[in-house]
Order: C-alpha cells, then sequence, then structure tokens
C-alpha cells in the first residue's frame, strides 16, 4: 500500500451531518468531491479514496445489553462499500465501542472484514469502564487491546489471502493510547495512528508532535481535519501544510 498510494477521505454516519461530511448528503457527489480535492492532499501519491463508515455508535445511554453502543443497518454497510468500489477505494468501520471490547466489536464485522477492501478504525477515545458513560469522561485503550485487534486481523488476511488491512486508531491526546510499546507488527495489517483534535493549526500541529511521540515505528502517522470546525478556531490547514508534517501523515481524514 505504502509508499505507492496515499489514504484520503471523509468519515461520517449518514443523516448526522455533525458526525462528518461523508453523512452528508448523496453518497457518491461525497466520494467524488473526495476525487476532485485530492490533488492537494496526496503529493506525489496516487489517490486512495477512503471512506470511513462510523458503524458502531457510541450513546450516552446504555442500550439493552449495558454497552452503550449500537449497529448501525448492514444495509447501510453495504451502500457505503458499493459506493467504495465504485470509486476503487476502501470502507473503514469506525467502531465507538463504549463499553464493550474492541475485540468483540471487531468480530462482529468479521462477515465484512473478510472482504478485500473493508478494515476499521478504532475510536478509544469512546471506549469506556464500568461505572462510566461515554462523553462525560475521555474514554482509552492500551498497545495490548490494539495488537490483539491486529493479530485477529492478521488472521483473517492469511486465512482468506487478502490484500493488506488497514487498522487505523484514532487519538486525541497522549493518555487516550496506554503502553503502545506492547503493540507489534503483524503481517498483512497496516497499522496508522491518526491524530485527533480540533483547534487552530498551531495547537494542532503541537498535538499532532505530542500524540506521536509514542508511536511505534512500524505504524504510520495519519492526520484528521475538522471541516467547519478547525475552521472557527483559525484557518482551515492546507495540504501543502499538512503533508508538511513530520512524520508526513500517509492518511488523511476529513470530519
Amino acid at each position: 500500500m505504502f509508499p505507492d498510494y496515499r489514504l484520503f477521505g471523509y468519515s461520517g454516519l449518514p443523516g448526522s451531518p455533525g458526525m462528518g461530511r461523508l453523512g452528508i448528503g448523496d453518497l457518491d457527489e461525497r466520494v467524488e468531491e473526495i476525487e476532485e480535492i485530492s490533488s492537494d492532499w496526496v503529493g506525489d501519491r496516487e489517490l486512495l479514496p477512503v471512506l470511513e463508515l462510523i458503524a458502531t455508535v457510541v450513546h450516552p445511554v446504555p442500550g439493552p445489553d449495558g454497552m452503550f453502543r449500537t449497529y448501525i443497518p448492514e444495509p447501510v454497510i453495504q451502500d457505503h462499500l458499493d459506493a467504495a468500489r465504485r470509486h476503487e477505494g476502501i470502507l473503514l468501520l469506525n467502531i465507538q465501542p463504549g463499553r464493550a471490547d474492541f475485540i468483540d466489536e471487531v468480530k462482529h464485522y468479521e462477515k465484512w472484514l473478510v472482504e478485500p477492501d473493508v478494515g476499521v478504525a478504532l475510536d478509544p477515545e469512546w471506549a469506556v469502564g464500568e461505572g462510566q458513560i461515554p462523553g462525560e469522561v475521555y474514554g482509552r485503550t492500551s498497545g495490548a487491546e490494539l495488537d490483539e485487534v491486529a493479530e485477529y486481523l492478521a488472521g483473517l488476511v492469511a486465512e482468506h489471502e487478502l490484500p493488506e488491512k488497514v487498522m487505523v486508531y484514532h487519538q486525541v491526546h497522549p493518555g487516550v493510547v496506554r503502553d503502545e510499546l506492547d503493540m507489534r507488527p503483524h503481517e498483512g495489517v497496516v497499522m496508522i495512528k491518526s491524530v485527533d483534535g480540533i483547534g487552530s493549526p498551531t495547537d494542532k500541529v503541537k498535538t499532532y508532535d505530542l500524540v506521536n511521540e509514542t508511536k511505534p515505528d512500524f505504524v504510520v502517522a495519519g492526520f484528521k481535519l475538522f471541516y467547519e470546525e478547525d475552521a472557527v478556531m483559525g484557518p482551515l490547514m492546507t495540504g501543502a501544510e499538512v503533508l508538511a508534517l513530520d512524520p508526513q501523515p500517509e492518511y488523511i481524514l476529513w470530519e
């Protein structure tokens, strides 16, 4: 996948404009928009369009199983996978686990993950413990938990003879992922650490530098822009500014 491609795309949930640009309007129009503006963001690489669909959605209420999350309907996933394929892109299933474990949530999507163009994006900011309410506290995960997911994905890749599978984990500040050095490289799995956080360009660069201090060498970097919120804090960073970051992001995501 790297260094031939740069991943660039939108995240979101249909019918929820506040959760990302991917959920606004016609799906194919959004992917065409990704393609149209990509030249400013991929540099000298070939574009690999990404649709990061929020598939496991966190909630402030426990729900029937007490896990504070729900799953989107499978036809919605199929619609997004079909759109990704029409544009020769990939689909990432974003997981906001609430009180559930990441590995269990990832396994829930196995029927999709055995497809060659479907990966996962883990959002540990929403991974809370017993007695905690998502949104009231920052969630967190550990390198061991992330490694468990990567090992599982590597098993799927080997068993089904799949191409490299993408595993993103989002991180907004250092405390969200503990003990990253417990992670190990896994053949067939591309691990990407996407640095999130709303703010001015100066603040976003500071967060990027700080959060990447603990990034293992075999994990590549990613960067997330908030289409509306960042612009309120200061000008939205340009493609040239993002590509000038060190390490240079391999995945650039707009929410």
